[in-house]
């Protein structure tokens, strides 16, 4: 049965429109037109409603000391795209949805120290929704997503920073966007779920091989999905999280890849079904999960944590802000910063948040200096975050920032205080004061 928000969404489709995308894209141009009376919608998906009412953006707030910093502009606007951080520090973009909102194979690279971006090779075949993944070769492998026509793709191609060109590998056995790709301890690529060309959620799993450049199927997951999360565990597992359901339902099922049996096992529920969230491995060997959309189509501000010792989901901190296609990225000092995304009116958002895994609470920090929604962060080296991309409905931006975290401040310590002795007068000597002592900025 279709959740209750998939229902909303798709019963306001009251008319046919020829658009050269997805249905998802179709769909929310019809209800910009509807709400604003003028063409040129897209969005993420049919089911995140994303609208744009006007949305007055002011200073970024600094409330703890961080900072987001412009830096230069793509060479073109983009969402829905991919970013790789390559062995030199510099980071690729590739693909997405530009500013006609049609999908382009053009890929570009920012480096930190000029804070500048070049155009690379092309890819050889336009995509949005794809997946990237960094190969132990230093060649990047870019697998599936929707291509120009809309419709889900089986290819796949490299990246090789050397030549700075694009080469088709072996395509995939089933043709997939949505899904997600996770490298494995071995080598190899483990691509999971997704959906097809008829939009149905898929269950299917396979295997990429970088040295013979192969797909093979592998196990199937116990339920299929889209739009979840998959994340390596430091036990060599991969936790497949939420996501949407077959009948296109938020799901709360999570289930565990073992990459030596190849086969899935169900763990536990999550507290809350989701589909669109971040999902971050901590230091502490738990993954968060945060936000999404509801079962009703609502961002949801809930977050939770998994153990992966007790195959349990724990409820943590609630985000400030309920949002969904936003990015959650591990800071250095084991803080996880969420930035960006749509909010519960389906207004992208300029607002960002750190969680402390410590308290369980998350605190507000500096605002982005342009909202953005399906964009893509990046730890650099130097432990600053790159924001590049992103919808600010009905603008595709092509403007990036840098995020410099919070210096932490100092934490009082309290010296021990000496016993008191009597003096000839009887008097007791004074206990010194505490001195604060500096804590250390973690070295990147």
């Amino acid at each position: 049965m279709q959740s209750k928000g998939f229902q909303k969404l798709k019963s306001q489709r009251a008319t046919t429109i020829n658009v050269n995308l997805r249905w998802g894209a179709c769909f929310l141009f019809l209800v910009f037109v509807a709400m604003h009376g003028i063409p040129g919608a897209l969005g993420e998906r049919a089911r995140q409603n994303i609208s744009k009412s006007t949305l007055n953006v002011g200073p970024p707030l600094n409330p703890d000391g961080s900072t987001w910093t412009v830096t230069g502009s793509l060479n073109t606007g983009r969402f829905l795209h991919t970013a790789t951080l390559l062995p030199g520090g510099v980071v690729l973009v590739a693909g997405g949805l530009d500013s006609s909102f049609q999908a382009t194979s053009s890929t570009e690279l920012y480096d930190p120290v000029n804070g500048t971006w070049t155009a690379t090779g092309d890819l050889n075949t336009a995509r949005y929704e794809h997946t990237a993944t960094l190969l132990p070769n230093g060649k990047v492998l870019v697998a599936g997503g929707s291509d120009s026509s809309g419709n889900a793709s089986s290819t796949a191609e490299l990246y090789d920073p050397v030549s700075g060109t694009w080469t088709a590998t072996g395509s995939l056995n089933t043709e997939r966007t949505e899904h997600t790709a996770t490298l494995l301890p071995n080598g190899m690529v483990l691509v999971a779920a997704g959906t097809d060309s008829t939009f149905t959620a898929s269950a299917t799993a396979e295997l990429y091989d970088p040295t013979g450049g192969t797909w093979t199927f592998t196990g199937s997951l116990n339920t299929a999905r889209n739009l979840h999360s998959a994340t390596l565990l430091p036990n060599g597992k991969v936790l497949v999280a939420a996501g949407a359901d077959s009948s296109q339902s938020a799901s709360d099922s999570a289930e565990l890849y073992d990459p030596v049996s190849g086969t899935w096992a169900a763990t536990g529920d999550l507290n809350t079904a989701r589909y669109g969230h971040t999902a971050a491995l901590l230091p502490n060997g738990t993954v968060l999960v945060a936000g999404g959309f509801d079962d009703n189509g609502n961002a949801t501000s809930s977050a939770e944590l998994y153990d992966p010792a007790t195959s349990t989901w724990t409820a943590t901190g609630d985000l400030n802000t309920g949002r969904s296609g936003h990015t959650a990225t591990l800071l250095l000092d084991g803080t996880t910063l969420a930035a960006g995304g749509f909010d519960n009116n389906g207004v992208s958002s300029a607002s960002a948040e750190l969680y402390d895994s410590v308290s369980g609470i998350w605190t507000i920090t500096s605002s982005l200096n342009t909202a953005r929604g399906r964009h893509t962060a990046t730890l650099l080296p130097n432990g600053m975050v790159l924001a590049a991309g992103g919808l600010d409905f009905p603008t595709i931006n092509a403007s990036a920032e840098l995020y410099n975290a919070p210096t932490p401040s100092p934490t009082p310590t309290t010296t021990p205080t000496p016993s008191t002795t009597p003096t000839p007068t009887g008097t007791p000597r004074a206990t010194p004061r505490p001195r604060p002592t500096p804590h250390p900025r973690p070295t990147p």
